[in-house]
């Protein structure tokens, strides 16, 4: 039997994906504390001894966010083409055991771009810039033949842009999630920027 400490990082956690799948599907303005608590089959009152109010579990998402889009960097691989095929194919891997992944990549574009988001949140979202680290990366493979000819930032904005709708179309699309429908192949996407080696 989990112990009270165990218990309370478990409502905790279902809190957190239950406000992110609801973000995610209605955005930060149209979700309200009490739809995240019936989602999560609890009160209101015992969700805000865990948050103490929408604007901090939101926070607290978008950190998750952030952390999340820093984890390819840490990733260790032979090349540099290796870096983005291995990143689509641990996120594609997700697809049927982590949907939560999908609906975080959601979150992350509204908090960058949606009204009504506070500002120290949407600074946070916008702190990282995924396509100028990316483009870094192209530029230096381009001279190994990893990656095709061309602009590293129009190349990594390519890229991140065709990532960014898979994974926002795969969170919003029920039959993709229960594998009704074939999940898009890493190969595609990294074919964007592949270059002849």
């Amino acid at each position: 039997m989990p112990t009270r400490d165990e218990q309370k990082e478990q409502r905790r956690q279902l809190i957190i994906f239950k406000a992110l799948e609801l973000f995610a599907k209605k955005g930060y303005s149209d979700t309200k504390i009490g739809d995240i608590a019936k989602a999560a089959d609890m009160s209101v009152g015992l969700m805000f001894h865990y948050f103490e109010s929408k604007e901090q579990l939101y926070e607290e998402l978008v950190r998750m966010g952030v952390e999340g889009t820093n984890q390819p960097m840490e990733m260790n691989f032979s090349n540099p083409l290796d870096y983005f095929t291995g990143f689509l194919k641990v996120m594609l891997g997700y697809a049927k055991e982590q949907p939560w992944v999908f609906y975080m990549f959601v979150l992350m574009a509204q908090a960058r771009r949606s009204d009504g988001i506070p500002a120290h949140i949407k600074e946070l979202a916008m702190s990282v810039n995924q396509i100028e680290q990316s483009a870094e990366i192209i530029a230096a493979g381009q001279q190994y033949g990893y990656f095709r000819e061309g602009d590293p930032y129009a190349l990594s904005f390519a890229f991140w842009s065709s990532v960014q709708g898979v994974m926002e179309q795969i969170a919003v699309t029920p039959e993709m999630l229960s594998g009704e429908k074939e999940l898009p192949r890493a190969q595609w996407i990294i074919d964007i920027i592949r270059g002849a080696k």
